[in-house]
């Protein structure tokens, strides 16, 4: 490609290089381009950015950098739109049915009663299917908005940038074009830019070009794209496009966030509404023709005792108008028989907990997690910063057969030891050390580099002196699987020095000789054992143990070629061991409690660590993992390497037995994952490096560190723990449990209202012709069940109680028997009651006299029934407890959505009675339907003492619905 021949415009006047020159050179790599402006260190000119420290970042430059090259944001698709919602909830076949029975019944009501009186029954219908679909909408739209707002916080990266000489950590969308970021594996490139300095770096740009292969980043392909990720090595990129500028912008503005995932137990219960559908048509089906029949063979009576219909006597208008009233009850017990309400409240829960889930520290980045969560069975935890604080510091050393118990003492060192020491840690670091302008000292990267750069400034590293002394030549970057990271410096114009710095144990096997306390090199072989014996005493003390280490090198054996050194593997062998560090990481408060909690709740609680096996055993022993010393023996504490050279059925009982692995790399942590999963456990994983992306996505549900946890690890996990606690992790669980456990009360709830509601009806229909709940009321009872009774249910706090009950299994059935029993004694009791309400009623309430006995009756029926379910409400809070009011007054929802039903109720029969077919009932009236509800209060608690049988009843319905099923699908 040709460089511009033409000199930049300058779009604002503040910078000497224009927007579009900036864009079109990143987007097209031209290298040319790039050159043509004097490379990186040219372009840094051109932006005015300190390759070195970067921007100085207040907010007057900002602001500048904002507005001449754009932010790092991009215009995101508008979700659907409210009226969207209006217009999918009103597209129900059975509610559209009810709207033309709707207008079908205002014409003839108006024809036959005339305008004044007949508009009532046609209207009333409307508007109550008008309420199902605006509350309906509004309750989606707003879980739409929710899920929206959670997608946001999902695309809020956290990450480091220069400003000022000093490392700040940012939003990703506060990058401007001019600044300085430090890249490193697992991390995502957060906008487009040019490579500074890069170690080994590796880009996985198949985001972006779709080629699955790593591309190697250097000065000869210099251009890195946003929103890749980087796989491998360490860098530093001079960002020169951001926002709707750079192609993932682009990209991201064109695609429209979906938030349409439908999880497990939504598509389980979807399966189990369609089924309850079908039968309630077949149902109202039945009832269409039985009152038919009745109607023309004369069996159906008017108020005065005669036949309603008389062959050859009654009008075809009249005939049409009373079908279409028998019509509209049989499509009105569809209605209310198809449970909507089933997906409706899952979707409520979900919403409801991910909101509150956000609140103690987890972001769900995947739906199906939370309700999966409830059935962990294991959780495998990291240590550090998951288990432990997190926070570093170096406590304990041993140098030159010497033990330090004061490290900070740098005249405890050889004064050749010291300089060494604090050269190898001032190069071989990916951290940063910032002094201010008031002379305190800022120590940046992650806690295990802070603590050894603290301590080397406790011993005298003046670190940017120390760096300036020495040119880098080649790093290797730490790695997972390797446990160390080394770096190659040339200090004069021969010498060259190989630093190494890592686990312990392993880097200590790589030496051949030591410095003593005299500064002089002596064998280590004869002192071998004395220094494994040194890191077996800091780890049985819990202390994390990291040896560094370096050998001279000779500068001739160094490749000179570019590409060839970027290729060098640096020696690993014949090293001088400096020291051993034992850094201090306690354990947080809390956690022994929480795995208390986990090992109550029946849930497994492993630690999977890189630690050595010893240091990994004292904190487990410290937060209650391990009960005692006794049962830390094989196989329930073992070396990842032992596990991964088993054979693969070896594996499988292996994993049932260990509670603690150590030394393990992220292969081993895989293959722990597929030995626990194959022997039936639910495995819910802990991770935050990008080599724990396997097993993060392996896991039934994988939970990724906020804090430590790389961008890789993030985009594998389902959800993400903002503290890094694992606290937070048994929140979780707590949460998981609470959806399931929400669901099922909803549908226990639901399923009684179904039930009760089409026996009623059936029955009086095929006995008497009529129905004593008509179509508005039946819609008002599907009002109060389908959306604001999953409102009430499906908001309610997860207790200490589900911490007490063993994961719910895979297979386990949806309605318990504790549910069919509790669902079958508030049916049989309502069904009852109000049938001898229908049938009886007016001779034992002495109605005979009063106007209008029939009209009385059904609204006693239809008033006695909304109570019963406010107050079944109450006992489907707790299908399983004796006190259904324990803890009520905690959730104000709850009560709010049964006080307001109670009102509405109120209005309905007292001023509403035109247009509800019911009438005003006197003080008498209320006590007796008051009574009704109350009386399933203390029979709930009666039929929860009542035994049931082990067996589900569920597997006598698996059959038909598997059927049903089988055939919907073909």
């Amino acid at each position: 490609m040709e460089g511009p021949t033409a000199t930049p415009s300058t779009p604002t006047g503040d910078y000497a290089i224009g927007l579009e020159e900036l864009a079109s050179m990143t987007r097209d790599h031209n290298i040319s381009a790039l050159q043509h402006y004097g490379g990186v260190k040219g372009l840094s000119e051109l932006l005015k950015t300190n390759l070195d420290k970067g921007i100085n970042g207040d907010e007057t430059e900002l602001l500048k950098r904002r507005t001449s090259f754009g932010s790092n944001t991009y215009p995101r698709k508008k979700g659907r739109s409210f009226l969207r919602f209006l217009w999918e909830a009103w597209q129900d076949l059975t509610l559209i049915i009810l709207i033309v029975a709707a207008v079908v019944s205002l014409a003839l009501g108006i024809k036959t009663k005339g305008p004044k009186e007949g508009w009532y029954d046609g209207a009333s219908i409307a508007v109550a299917v008008f309420l199902v679909i605006i509350v309906t909408a509004v309750s989606d739209y707003r879980q739409s908005l929710q899920f929206q707002n959670l997608n946001r916080e999902k695309q809020n990266i956290q990450l480091e940038v220069k400003r000022g000489g000093r490392s700040v950590k940012i939003s990703i969308f506060d990058i401007v074009v001019g600044d300085v970021v430090p890249i490193k594996i697992g991390d995502q490139v957060p906008a487009d830019g040019i490579l500074i300095v890069g170690h080994s770096l590796s880009i996985d740009e198949s985001s972006m070009t779709g080629e699955s292969k790593f591309v190697t980043k250097d000065q000869k392909a210099p251009f890195l794209m946003s929103g890749c990720k980087v796989a491998d090595g360490v860098g530093t990129m001079l960002v020169t496009g951001v926002g709707i500028n750079t192609e993932w912008g682009l990209l991201m503005a064109s695609i429209s966030e979906d938030t349409g995932e439908e999880t497990p137990l939504q598509v389980r219960l979807n399966g189990v509404a369609t089924f309850i559908g079908i039968v309630g048509l077949s149902v109202a089906v039945f009832v269409l023709a039985v009152l038919l029949v009745r109607y023309f063979t004369g069996h159906t009576k008017n108020s005065n005792g005669n036949a309603q219909f008389v062959r050859g006597k009654t009008s075809i208008s009249d005939a049409v108008d009373e079908v279409i009233k028998i019509f509209t009850i049989a499509v009105t017990i569809v209605v209310v028989a198809v449970p909507e309400g089933l997906p409706l409240a899952v979707t409520l829960t979900l919403a409801y907990s991910m909101r509150k889930m956000m609140k103690d520290k987890a972001l769900v980045r995947r739906l199906s997690a939370c309700e999966t969560m409830g059935s962990a069975t294991t959780i495998c935890s990291d240590k550090t910063g998951t288990l432990t604080r997190n926070e570093m510091t170096i406590v304990e050393a041993y140098a030159g057969r010497k033990k330090i118990k004061f490290p900070s003492d740098s005249s405890q060192f050889h004064p050749l030891l010291s300089s060494l020491l604090i050269e190898g840690i001032a190069q071989n670091t990916t951290g940063n050390v910032f002094i201010s302008k008031d002379g305190r000292t800022e120590v940046s990267g992650s806690p295990t580099e802070k603590a050894i750069l603290s301590w080397a400034i406790m011993l005298g590293m003046e670190f940017d002196v120390v760096r300036s002394e020495s040119v880098v030549l080649h790093v290797f970057p730490f790695n997972s699987e390797k446990k160390r990271g080394g770096v190659a410096v040339k200090r004069n114009e021969s010498e060259v020095h190989i630093h190494w710095k890592g686990a312990a144990e392993i880097v200590l096997a790589s030496c051949k000789e030591y410095l003593d306390s005299n500064g002089c090199l002596q064998s280590i072989e004869e002192d071998k054992d004395f220094f494994n014996a040194a890191i077996d005493n800091m780890a049985a003390s819990s202390l994390r143990c990291i040896a560094i280490a370096y050998r001279s090198y000779e500068l001739d054996k160094v490749p000179t070629d570019e590409e060839c050194l970027a290729k060098w593997v640096l020696p690993e062998d014949g090293l001088v061991l400096l020291a051993i560090v034992g850094i201090k990481d306690p354990c947080r408060s809390g956690v022994k409690d929480a795995i208390k909690v986990c090992t109550d709740a029946g849930i497994k609680v492993r630690m999977v660590t890189g630690d050595n096996l010893q240091t990994a055993k004292a904190i487990a022993l410290e937060c209650g993992i391990l009960a005692s010393s006794e049962e830390a023996t094989e196989p329930n504490i073992i070396e990842g390497r032992k596990f991964h050279a088993s054979s693969e059925r070896e594996r499988e009982e292996l994993a049932k037995k260990i509670v603690v692995m150590g030394r393990s790399s992220p292969n081993d942590k895989l293959l722990l994952v597929q030995a626990l999963r194959k022997g039936g456990e639910v495995v819910a994983v802990t991770g935050d490096g990008t080599n724990d992306a396997p097993a993060l996505h392996e896991a039934d549900i994988g939970l990724s560190m906020g804090i430590q946890g790389t961008e890789v690890a993030k985009e594998s996990s389902d959800i993400i723990i903002l503290d890094d606690n694992f606290a937070s992790v048994v929140k979780v669980v707590r949460w998981g449990r609470s959806v399931y456990a929400n669901i099922q009360k909803f549908i226990q709830f639901q399923l009684t209202v179904n039930v009760a509601a089409l026996a009623i009806n059936v029955v009086a229909a095929v006995s008497s012709g009529d129905v004593p709940l008509n179509a508005v009321q039946l819609l008002w009872v599907n009002l109060i069940m389908d959306t604001l009774g999953a409102l009430a249910l499906a908001t309610e706090l997860p207790t200490d109680q589900l911490m007490h009950r063993s994961p719910v299994g895979r297979r386990e059935p949806l309605i318990t028997n504790v549910m069919w029993r509790n669902l079958l004694i508030q049916a049989l009791y309502q069904v009852s009651v109000l049938l001898v309400l229908n049938f009886l009623g007016t001779s034992i309430l002495h109605l005979d006299n009063v106007e209008n006995p029939t009209q009385v009756k059904n609204t006693m029926i239809f008033n006695a029934f909304v109570l019963c379910q406010i107050f079944n409400e109450f006992n489907a809070r707790k299908p399983d407890e004796i006190n259904v009011f324990s803890g009520v007054t905690t959730n104000h929802l709850f009560l709010g959505i049964v006080g307001m039903t109670l009102v509405l109720q109120i209005i309905i029969i007292e001023f509403l009675g035109k247009f509800t077919s019911t009438v005003k009932l006197n003080g008498k009236q209320w006590l007796i339907t008051i009574g009704i509800g109350i009386v399933s209060w203390p029979l709930a608690i009666v039929g929860k003492l009542i035994p049931v049988p082990r067996t589900s009843f569920a597997k006598y319905f698996r059959l038909p619905i598997q059927r049903w099923r089988n055939g919907h699908n073909a």
